[in-house]
């Protein structure tokens, strides 16, 4: 397989894999509350307690092995659950504030750049084994 060929199909599988996953979460927001990178990890995880323990936010599914575990990062969960919160309480007047750990933005978060970076990593390990046609087939979903 030629590199040329390689890259049309790993820009493909990209192409492809921006379909949502929607993470537990029926509907399709135009807007998103997420944390801020930028939040030092104390005071995100002091607001992520705040927003499942006070604030009503279902944190039941970044729970270890649970749908929306991975990737079990605080950056991850602290998103989720702000999320979680804004999505259920902006109609009567719920922020996206946080003390500052998180903004809304009309980015998609939840589009899965992990299932990317598998797919490109399989791509790769295929075409070294001569097996591209199988990772192709499990990585757009067969």
């Amino acid at each position: 397989m030629s590199s040329t060929l390689l890259l049309w199909i790993v820009l493909a599988l990209m192409f492809l894999a921006q379909t949502p996953q929607r993470c537990g979460r029926g509907q399709l927001e135009e807007e998103w509350c997420i944390a801020d990178e930028q939040t030092p990890d104390e005071e995100l995880q002091m607001a992520l307690n705040w927003a499942c323990q006070v604030g009503g936010a279902d944190c039941s599914k970044i729970q270890e092995n649970q749908a929306c575990y991975l990737p079990n990062t605080l950056q991850h969960h602290a998103s989720y659950a702000f999320n979680n919160y804004y999505q259920k309480l902006k109609q009567q007047g719920g922020t996206c504030y946080f003390n500052a750990a998180a903004f809304v933005t009309a980015l998609d978060p939840s589009n899965n750049s992990s299932f990317i970076s598998a797919c490109i990593g399989f791509i790769l390990y295929a075409y070294r084994n001569s097996f591209s046609f199988f990772f192709l087939f499990l990585c757009l979903g067969g």
